[in-house]
C-alpha cells in the first residue's frame, strides 16, 4: 500500500512576469505607433487649409511652384515650414535668385483675416514674382437656387 506524503506546492511568480512583459511590449507597440503616425509624410502635407470657392477656375497641375500656405490662425507656410514675414521674404529671395520664373501659389483658409493675405501679397509684390496664382476649389451647381 501506499501512503502519499505531505507534498509542498511551490508558488511560482511566472504569471506575473509574463503580465510584466506582455504590458511592456504593449507600450512598446503604442508608443511606435503613435510615433509613426505622427510623423507620417501623409500627415505633414495636411495642413487643413479650407480655400474658397469660385465659379472660374484654372487647373495648375503639373507645374514647378512654390506653395504658400496660411492657416485661419494666421501662420504662414512655405511648403511644410512655418515662417515670419521677414523670413518669408528672404527665402522667396533666395528662391527667386535660384529660378526667376519661379511659380507661386498662394493657399489662404477662407477664414482668415485678409490682413495675413494682404503681407504675403505684399511680400510677393515687392519681389516683383510675375507667376503668382491663389488656389480656390471650383464651385459645383446646387440645385434650387
Amino acid at each position: 500500500m501506499r501512503i502519499s506524503g505531505k507534498r509542498n506546492y511551490i508558488i511560482g511568480l511566472e504569471s506575473v512576469a509574463m503580465t510584466d512583459i506582455v504590458l511592456n511590449m504593449f507600450i512598446f507597440f503604442f508608443i511606435s505607433f503613435s510615433l509613426l503616425y505622427t510623423f507620417s509624410p501623409n500627415r505633414l502635407q495636411k495642413l487643413g487649409i479650407n480655400i474658397p470657392k469660385a465659379k472660374h477656375t484654372q487647373s495648375l497641375e503639373n507645374l514647378e511652384q512654390v506653395n504658400i500656405y496660411i492657416k485661419k490662425e494666421g501662420l504662414i507656410y512655405l511648403e511644410k515650414e512655418v515662417l515670419l514675414a521677414d523670413e518669408l521674404t528672404e527665402e522667396l529671395r533666395a528662391l527667386k535668385l535660384k529660378n526667376p520664373e519661379l511659380k507661386i501659389l498662394l493657399q489662404a483658409d477662407k477664414l482668415v483675416p485678409f490682413k495675413y493675405v494682404a503681407k504675403v501679397l505684399e511680400i510677393v509684390s515687392a519681389l516683383d514674382f510675375k507667376n503668382f496664382n491663389i488656389a480656390v476649389e471650383k464651385e459645383t451647381a446646387k440645385s434650387g437656387k
